[in-house]
């Protein structure tokens, strides 16, 4: 049968979650089916004789912006040259469009050499942070349908449109979303989900440090736990996004690379104290 790249069934697309979950990825309970509506063509494998022995995603978010994640190749079978296949004919989905990805910084020099180029540094903080850590009098409400006041907001910190992801995102098991409001113009939103370790926060966006603290102590709060454990995406140059992490006691725990094929987009990187993903941007 020999080797062939293609796109992945329901079944396969858990697979590739569960190797993720194996790599130490953590993804979320219900990342799998809210990544899936996007695009049902973005999940690829590569296949050695009928079995999976790769994973990628390539999502196509709209005619101009694409994310890629989830490329892991079966450690027995790296350097082989099936995962490197697997990413030109998964990335050709993507088209002309503009492709990103956080990678792993010791893989900067290969994402390099399929022309992706840095465009700043993520760090994961995590720990356990107790319930009422300090919101401040901030006005946050419960977010449960992208109106077009979320979507506009959203466009300043992510590249494309994305209302079919914001749908089940904010309506997926276990996940508790919240805006913020400064009068009637909304400031902020975050939304945290459970995950195979604690829960992640993400996305977390505001206009400033209070903003983003007010918002992460209602989202704590909505877990439940008194003091749950979790995780938090952030760029490096987000100075404020940094402070509130260390001051709410987390740690670095892990790094990755944004990193874009084709012309960067802008995105006001000070509004965003928390990725909604490192899979799907």
């Amino acid at each position: 049968m020999g080797y062939e790249t293609r796109v992945l069934t329901d079944q396969e697309v858990r697979r590739a979650v569960d190797w993720a979950a194996a790599e130490g990825w953590n993804p979320g309970h219900d990342d799998h089916t809210c990544f899936q509506t996007v695009d049902q063509q973005g999940f690829w494998g590569g296949f050695l004789n009928g079995e999976m022995i790769a994973c990628i995603s390539v999502v196509n978010y709209d005619a101009d912006f694409a994310f890629l994640g989830f490329y892991i190749t079966r450690e027995e079978f790296r350097g082989q040259g099936y995962g490197y296949q697997l990413w030109t004919d998964a990335l050709a989905h993507a088209g002309g469009r503009v492709v990103g990805l956080d990678g792993v910084p010791a893989e900067q020099e290969n994402y390099r050499k399929s022309s992706f180029d840095l465009a700043w540094q993520n760090v994961r903080f995590g720990g356990r942070v107790a319930a009422g850590s300090g919101g401040g009098a901030i006005d946050v409400r419960p977010l449960e349908a992208p109106d077009e006041t979320l979507l506009g907001l959203d466009a300043l910190v992510f590249p494309a449109r994305r209302r079919q992801f914001w749908l089940h995102w904010l309506t997926a098991p276990g996940h508790r979303s919240f805006a913020a409001w400064s009068g009637e113009e909304m400031v902020g939103f975050g939304t945290i989900r459970p995950c195979r370790s604690g829960w992640k926060v993400g996305p977390l966006v505001a206009d400033g440090e209070a903003t983003a603290r007010g918002l992460l102590d209602a989202l704590i709060r909505a877990t439940g736990e008194p003091s749950p454990e979790i995780f938090l995406d952030l760029p490096a140059a987000n100075l404020a996004a940094v402070d509130l992490a260390e001051a709410l006691g987390l740690v670095p725990v892990f790094e990755t690379a944004r990193m874009y094929k084709g012309t960067p987009p802008k995105v006001d990187i000070n509004r965003i104290f928390g990725v909604t993903s490192y899979e799907l941007g």
